[in-house]
């Protein structure tokens, strides 16, 4: 009987060791063999976002005791493949408005904050020209380049392009050309250098360049603003521990209440708060869609 247990035994840890090499052992996800990987979507210059992003993920680690890891995609919809990935690349993320609607049409992703600047949970956009372009409507943008930060961008293209449809130009036919700056700040900086006649960003993405380029505002200028779009935030899978969420959301919360929260949420996307809302704060934005009688699927070709 003791040779029968001893060979049981002994079984069970050759068959645990084989386990544990193989890389068949769960490792508890928020410990630091296995942290929660939050990405963010390169709204602005990449390296400020990816300091902003690490300094609230350090700060969430003093207070929750998880381990996080961040990172800046170089474009939307590598954040939302990221979240689709089986296993997970991402366990929460800051998706703008129109990639956060795509991946939760997709079912792989659910919101829980959103952002506030300027005391507002909403934002606008604005498409923007050279002051000596001699363009003064949106009317006037046949023929002319226009420069967007990512073809998924709410204020940066979607809600632009509908702008322009109702003024009577085609997107698809009517611009001369459209390039992909990779973040507002490079849109702003794009129309400044004159690499593009026209382009749009969130109100007022000019400021994130004044530093370098201290008469931005009076060279680049808006022509149109756009009507009021959800902030973008934070967002889970839905296969996240409840518990770990739910911990995460109260320490983030705690977080962008405190100075230092503060500052590094401004230096990451120039968030001032955060408040909780889930996916129906973005019904809104959906019936917009809709009344312009498109899809999710139409503006992801």
């Amino acid at each position: 009987m003791k040779k029968i247990f001893s060979l049981t035994l002994l079984l069970t840890i050759i068959l645990s060791g084989f386990a544990f090499a193989s890389g068949q052992t769960e490792v508890p996800l928020g410990s630091e063999e296995n942290p929660i990987i939050w990405s963010f979507v390169p709204s602005g210059e990449m390296e400020r976002v990816a300091a902003g992003a690490q300094a609230v993920a350090d700060m969430l680690h003093d207070e929750t005791g998880l381990f996080f890891e961040t990172n800046v995609a170089t474009e939307y919809a590598g954040v939302i493949e990221a979240m689709s990935s089986d296993p997970p690349e991402a366990h929460m993320a800051s998706l703008a408005t129109f990639a956060y609607v795509m991946a939760a049409e997709r079912g792989v992703a659910k919101a829980e904050l959103v952002s506030v600047r300027y005391g507002s949970p909403t934002y606008n956009g604005q498409i923007m020209v050279r002051a000596d372009s001699g363009i003064s409507s949106v009317s006037e943008l046949n023929g002319k380049t226009f420069g967007r930060p990512d073809p998924l961008s709410t204020s940066g293209w979607i809600i632009p392009m509908l702008t322009m449809r109702g003024a009577g130009v085609d997107p698809d036919t009517g611009l001369a050309g459209v390039v992909d700056a990779g973040s507002h700040d490079g849109v702003v900086a794009a129309i400044y250098n004159g690499d593009v006649d026209a382009g749009a960003s969130y109100v007022d993405a000019r400021t994130r360049i004044e530093e370098d380029y201290p008469d931005v505002m009076e060279k680049v200028v808006v022509i149109a603003v756009t009507e009021n779009i959800p902030n973008d935030g934070v967002q889970f899978i839905p296969g996240l521990d409840a518990d770990v969420k739910a911990q995460i959301v109260d320490a983030l919360l705690v977080i962008a209440a405190t100075d230092e929260g503060k500052d590094a949420l401004k230096t990451a996307y120039q968030w001032n708060e955060l408040e909780r809302h889930g996916d129906d704060f973005y019904d809104p934005f959906r019936q917009v869609l809709q009344a312009a009688g498109l899809s999710i699927d139409d503006l992801n070709k």
